[in-house]
């Protein structure tokens, strides 16, 4: 076998180093392996390197740098890792980098979130969908649906929405120009910022929805999660002192950090009760409780919006309140990720998350969908409706007051809410750019309203507002009847308000403003009876049951 070169031999290192971590996770407090089954580990890694010497000698083109970290990269270690599930997974140094940044919740940069966007001729271009509050962004006056042009006086053309991001962010208190084009405005617009530290909160809105019911709304799970939702809770509390309901909205969310999901939790349960616990086969199992509680503070009635992309780390805290009967989960059956990964950095500031344990709720649920058979798109994608509402092959268990609950098949929540469908109207004006930010030209009432217009925090969005809607329609040649506006006009005046606050008062009061309207969060509220009948049941822990 002919040598390998220089740069393939650190791509197959890299490779058996990240089949040397696995090695060594699973000998690890494990009984040693056989000297066959050694054997066969040394014959298989032989097998991949005799493989990976005949494509780099005998590929029709030359394996340059970028093919072989390719291979190694996308190709060989992700596919081993796939095999064994769909959630273990390989990153690379940027990746790697990006991950760690979203754990820690801040960054350097000037904060704005951005995406690419077509304008009226095909062409894509990265446009501004809202500066972050108190961020160098927000504080310069730029505004959603500014396009970007030029970073430092290089031309923004032909990148994407990644290479920008990275060329915003930088060492604090560094300038970065940026050259922007905005509607209404003949000359292009431009803006010297100073970069600074950007938090990136998991909690984005947390208002009072209704007199005495708090509204939280959970993004994800990292390292500031559990302070920000105490954080609310106690400007909850230090307002009239008389929270009577909370909405705890995870709909979409991830998942991401165990620890801060197990600290959240405990805030809302007793102390010493169970929140999750963890068993695997390299580590030994590990049971997470409560540790401080609701410590005497006065109990309120708790309702948890879930919906199909509700997932891991969010679940875990679903299960822990639904089990513990503290909260009463409304909404879909949630993703079923019930799977823990364990991060390690490999080589190059690689890193490896691999699975190395299940969770389990309080009751002892395993929540994880089966995924044998499925390809790794039908897992993340494609759902099954009709399998999911059989639950005569699911395992179940019972809460603290005895109501059933299954495993097996993410949460299944205790009162249904159907997710409204877009219909063809809809549709038609968001592929439009109808309301939310989009490039000059393609159609974005809210841009075209503005500039004219001032608004203030008590505008009304009116028959006058909504005739200027429909004759900004027609000017831009986007179809629709006055039947159409008539059926959807609720759905119609909350994008507008909505999209008129984030461009005025920040992202925050845009995301306010939609909750308010969101006919999901207001039929939950309906359900805060039920909830509150959760803390009148009997509490003593139930055995379990199971199908037979």
């Amino acid at each position: 076998m002919a040598p390998l070169t220089r740069r393939a031999l650190f791509s197959v290192t890299l490779f058996l180093t990240t089949c040397a971590v696995l090695g060594s996770l699973i000998n690890e407090k494990v009984a040693a392996q056989s000297a066959s089954d050694e054997s066969t580990l040394r014959d298989s890694l032989h097998e991949f390197t005799d493989v990976y010497s005949i494509v780099e000698q005998n590929y029709a083109e030359p394996l340059n740098a970028e093919k072989v970290d390719k291979a190694i990269y996308d190709g060989a270690i992700p596919g081993m890792l796939h095999v064994l599930d769909p959630h273990s997974n390989f990153y690379d140094p940027k990746a790697f980098a990006q991950m760690r940044e979203d754990q820690h919740g801040k960054y350097y940069g000037v904060g704005m979130s951005i995406a690419q966007q077509p304008d009226k001729n095909g062409v894509l271009h990265v446009v501004v969908l809202a500066p972050f509050e108190g961020t160098p962004a927000f504080k310069a006056g730029i505004k959603p649906g500014d396009m970007i042009m030029a970073i430092d006086g290089k031309s923004a053309d032909g990148m994407d929405s990644t290479a920008v991001a990275f060329s915003l962010k930088g060492p604090k208190n560094t300038h970065v120009s940026v050259t922007m084009a905005r509607e209404g405005k003949d000359a292009p617009l431009s803006f010297d910022l100073i970069r600074d530290e950007i938090p990136r909160n998991s909690v984005d809105i947390a208002f009072m929805i209704k007199p005495g019911i708090g509204y939280i709304h959970v993004t994800n799970f990292m390292e500031t999660t559990s302070r920000e939702v105490g954080d609310a809770l106690d400007k909850f509390q230090a307002g009239d002192g008389n929270l009577h309901g909370l909405i705890v909205d995870l709909r979409g969310n991830p998942g991401g950090l165990l620890n801060e999901a197990v600290n959240m939790s405990d805030k809302f349960l007793q102390k010493g009760q169970i929140v999750v616990s963890q068993r695997g086969r390299a580590y030994p199992d590990q049971i997470y409780r409560a540790t401080r509680g609701e410590e005497g503070k006065d109990k309120y009635p708790i309702i948890v919006v879930v919906n199909k992309n509700t997932a891991s780390a969010a679940e875990i805290v679903s299960g822990a309140l639904q089990d513990h009967d503290r909260a009463l989960i409304v909404g879909e059956t949630t993703f079923g990720k019930g799977l823990v990964q364990t991060v390690y950095q490999t080589p190059e500031n690689t890193g490896l998350a691999l699975t190395t344990y299940h969770y389990y709720t309080p009751s002892g649920r395993l929540i994880q969908r089966s995924y044998d058979g499925v390809s790794l798109y039908d897992y993340y994608y494609v759902r099954d409706d009709a399998k999911k509402a059989d639950k005569s092959n699911l395992e179940v268990k019972l809460t603290d007051s005895g109501r059933t609950v299954y495993g097996g098949g993410g949460i299944t929540p205790d009162e249904k809410i159907d997710v409204p469908e877009l219909n063809h109207f809809q549709t038609s004006l968001l592929s439009h750019y109808a309301f939310n930010p989009g490039v000059s030209g393609v159609g974005n009432f809210t841009k075209h309203y503005l500039a004219s217009h001032t608004v203030s925090k008590d505008i009304v969005v009116d028959d006058a507002m909504v005739q200027q809607f429909k004759d900004f329609l027609k000017a831009n040649q986007v179809d629709y009847t006055d039947a159409d506006v008539a059926a959807n006009l609720d759905w119609i005046k909350s994008n507008i308000k909505a999209e008129l606050f984030t461009s005025q008062f920040g992202q925050a009061q845009g995301l306010q403003v939609r909750a308010e309207t969101d006919p999901e969060i207001n039929k939950a509220v309906t359900f805060m009876p039920e909830a509150l009948a959760l803390e009148d049941r009997d509490k003593t822990p139930q055995k379990t049951a199971s199908l037979h």
